[in-house]
């Protein structure tokens, strides 16, 4: 087993959140009341389990290994993965902005919500998919059996560090619930 299956495992619920908040966004666009407190559980999951926890993960130990076994940093596929994580928290920062304006009904909130979702949901789709076909095979090819579970270890200690006991099965949770309102009642 490879550290990278953990973290392709976590690409699918990302992708379930990504693909609720661009619901939400056409909704917001389609001037549809939109459900506040689905949207800030969404940010939430964004910042705290995407970010922090998974983000964090290849931040730390991940990119550091590949560095480690000869995969450059700058003008190579982990400067651009860095810099693909500075740009979506941005627009999870934008999001946040956004939400006095979606809670006043101002169409400059929703607007600022709508674009920053939109950019987050294709950055981070295009993210995973870069990840799951370049990065990841490399670290299956360049990292030993023996790196890849103490990445994984690792990893473990993230997550515990980061968003403690049961807090990833709770988001999990959230996200199927979010997934049957939002995705598969719409159908």
């Amino acid at each position: 087993m490879y550290a990278t299956d953990d973290l392709r495992d976590e690409h699918e619920g990302i992708k379930v959140a990504l693909a609720v908040l661009e619901r939400l966004s056409d909704d917001a666009e389609e001037d549809k009341a939109v459900d506040l407190d689905d949207i800030e559980h969404i940010i939430d999951f964004l910042r705290t389990f995407a970010d922090k926890c998974h983000h964090g993960k290849e931040e730390e130990l991940l990119f550091p290994a590949l560095e480690e076994a000869g995969i450059p940093n700058q003008g190579g596929p982990i400067g651009v993965m860095l810099a693909e994580h500075v740009q979506g928290r941005k627009f999870i920062a934008g999001m946040v902005d956004s939400l006095q304006g979606l809670r006043a009904d101002d169409p400059d909130g929703r607007g600022k919500f709508i674009e920053s979702a939109r950019g987050y949901a294709e950055l981070l789709s295009a993210h995973i998919f870069k990840e799951n076909n370049v990065l990841f095979p490399m670290a299956e090819a360049h990292l030993s059996a023996a790196q890849h579970e103490k990445l994984s270890e690792g990893f473990d200690e993230i997550e515990n560090e980061r968003i403690g006991p049961g807090v990833h099965e709770a988001f999990h949770a959230l996200l199927d619930q979010l997934d049957e309102k939002y995705l598969k009642s719409r159908v």
